[in-house]
């Protein structure tokens, strides 16, 4: 109907007959039982919650743990909630809710006011402006001297494979086993240890999807592959019995639930996979605590040590030898900034910011004896393009050594190496620190668009200028000696690599393979009496193509240890009769008794070669996995 008044005041009866709609009249909702019964509803709704939860999130039963403090406040709010709907009250708004609580769950309203006040202390204690003087000294910090404490490394025991060539290499191994193919892959965190004398990278198999973890759950995760990161090759081990607990498992074995189980106050780091000397896979577990206050401070103590077969667990402070990582890079390079920040003082680390300095984005690491150690540059809190030095720290206990080393940071040590092939548009994996000719040296892979290697690069770390490649390790550091040398850097004594002790002898050939490295092809030849595999390249020895198994030969060889893998062979000969061994021109001792200093890997080799892209190569750090 037309509008009365239009555009005057409208009548007080409103539109003709309309008459606005009475508000909705609420349904009082009724209680329910009595109030004992609604107080064990209330229990048991949120003992139910908090067990779904608990067995979902596992968060540590720890006051120094934020996951605990989330944890109480759920069971809180789910007590709350339910006492909201079986008391069948209606509140008028947030307020009226909140009076309701305050009022008939005061125990759970008093415990998260008590949370709060704890929390805000736990923050105060733990703040950085107050326990700057706590935080620097996290992280002992020795100095040092690199020439004299890092020992030189040769080029053929020099680490080669960055964590994406390793990756790369065990999915192609493991493609090529067709009873492993179709049901498993490859867990991607690969640990970086020694095993047996020899840098390697090691990581379990993981089930393909649910249905294939159901199949497969009774006999457990049957091998883990180990990836040399000299030789280049990868090896699935089988195990008699399968891995049964690892972190691609369900319900009771999955790692993460049975630590939680078994130490439902003990916090973790990113459990990670070793190999004792016998080759049982183990998974580390770093304990984690809290040193600063309630939350600040995280350090590492002890580890539990996990059977990946058996279960089997142990708790220990002090772990044994054969264990290489116990500190991961991000929890050392992050308690080294806090002493580069604050070792003055927190003001100072704000205003005039003297002596203050941070690592630099990337990492890596370095096999020093038995021991893995990470290495990260150390550069001015301005962030130029130049580091002051660098630091080593061992990842099994924690010893810091800081190297003063002015020079190139290290991508600026990349792009050096780029722009010295740039017509070739190679890209350069981040740096291996080595020392060569007593000189703190950049090593890198330079890697073509299709990912794989194609040249290797020096540069020197105080200069970077200094820049050598090749197509081989052996040229490279060939070209990088002789540079240094025609600078007046080193002595010309040190301009080529130092010579190795030979060893000659003879056996029957029992194994053949190659490989394509740096675009030249080696031949690895198996004989009986020496324990690893002979290396002859194709391009000094073009006549091992002809070699075939089960001829006996005549070789020479660099002088090696009992359990060697690799071993650079430099000529061979047909010997039709057998004939005694007999040490060459410049010798050591026979493989049974000679172990010389330069020669020490003891690994196995693996069971297959494939070319890949080189150097150890750690992404930015990130959060701990």
């Amino acid at each position: 109907m037309p509008f009365i008044n239009f555009g005057g005041p409208f009548p007080p009866d409103g539109f003709g007959d309309f008459t606005p709609p009475h508000p909705r009249r609420r349904v009082q909702r009724k209680p329910v039982g009595n109030a004992v019964t609604r107080t064990l509803i209330n229990l048991a709704v949120t003992l139910l919650v908090g067990a779904v939860w608990f067995y979902l999130d596992l968060p540590a039963v720890n006051p120094h743990s934020g996951d605990f403090y989330f944890f109480l406040f759920l069971l809180c709010g789910v007590y709350c909630a339910s006492a909201v709907f079986t008391s069948g009250f209606q509140g008028e708004g947030v307020g009226g809710y909140v009076r309701f609580v305050a009022k008939q769950c005061r125990v759970p309203f008093l415990t998260v006011l008590l949370l709060c006040a704890v929390i805000a202390g736990g923050m105060f204690s733990s703040w950085v402006v107050i326990r700057a003087a706590s935080y620097s000294a996290l992280l002992p910090i020795q100095s040092g001297d690199f020439a004299a404490e890092v020992e030189e490394i040769r080029y053929d025991q020099i680490p080669m494979l960055d964590a994406n060539s390793a990756a790369l290499l065990g999915n192609r191994k493991l493609g090529e086993l067709a009873d492993m193919v179709s049901q498993f892959e490859i867990l991607p965190s690969y640990t970086q240890i020694n095993y047996r004398g020899r840098p390697v990278r090691v990581t379990s198999l993981a089930y393909g999807d649910i249905i294939k973890w159901f199949n497969n759950r009774r006999n457990g995760l049957p091998a883990y592959i180990v990836i040399d990161m000299v030789t280049r090759e990868a090896e699935v081990v089988r195990l008699g019995d399968g891995m049964k607990y690892t972190t691609a498992e369900h319900f009771g074995r999955n790692l993460y639930r049975y630590l939680r189980f078994h130490y439902p106050t003990m916090m973790f780091d990113e459990p990670v996979l070793e190999l004792d000397e016998n080759g049982v896979p183990w998974w580390v577990c770093s304990r984690i605590v809290k040193t600063i206050g309630l939350f600040g401070g995280i350090d590492v103590r002890g580890a539990v040590l996990v059977n990946a077969v058996t279960g089997e667990h142990e708790y220990v402070e002090e772990v044994p030898s054969w264990v290489d990582r116990l500190y991961s890079a991000n929890i050392i390079i992050q308690q080294y900034d806090y002493y580069g920040r604050y070792h003055n003082g927190f003001l100072n680390s704000v205003l005039g910011q003297r002596e203050v300095t941070v690592t630099t984005e990337g990492y890596n690491y370095i096999a020093i004896d038995d021991d893995v150690y990470m290495y990260t540059g150390v550069t001015s809190v301005t962030s130029d393009e130049s580091n002051i030095g660098f630091i080593l720290s061992n990842q099994r206990t924690k010893e810091t050594h800081f190297y003063s080393v002015a020079g190139a940071e290290e991508f600026s040590a990349m792009d050096s190496a780029q722009s010295q092939i740039q017509q070739m548009r190679y890209t350069a994996t981040f740096p291996l620190l080595l020392n060569i000719a007593n000189q703190p040296t950049y090593f890198m892979a330079l890697k073509g668009g299709d990912g794989l290697v194609k040249m290797y690069a020096m540069v020197n770390v105080q200069q970077y200028d200094i820049v050598s490649t090749g197509a081989t390790v052996a040229d490279c550091e060939g070209s990088y000696r002789y540079t240094l040398a025609s600078r007046g850097i080193i002595d010309e004594t040190l301009a080529s690599p130092e010579p190795v002790d030979e060893y000659e002898g003879a056996g029957v050939i029992t194994d053949i393979r190659a490989s394509v490295i740096g675009g030249n092809t080696h031949y690895y030849v198996k004989l009986s009496d020496v324990p690893g595999y002979l290396d002859f390249d194709a391009a000094a020895v073009p006549t091992a193509v002809l070699l075939n198994v089960g001829e006996r030969i005549r070789y020479r060889c660099e002088a090696f240890a009992d359990g060697a893998g690799l071993i650079p062979a430099s000529w061979f000969e047909y010997d039709p009769a057998p004939a005694t061994p007999t040490p060459a021109t410049n010798t050591a001792e026979p493989p049974a008794t000679a172990t010389p200093a330069a020669s020490t890997a003891t690994a196995t080799p693996a069971t297959s070669t494939a070319q890949s892209p080189a150097t150890e190569t750690t992404e930015s750090p990130a959060p701990d996995q």
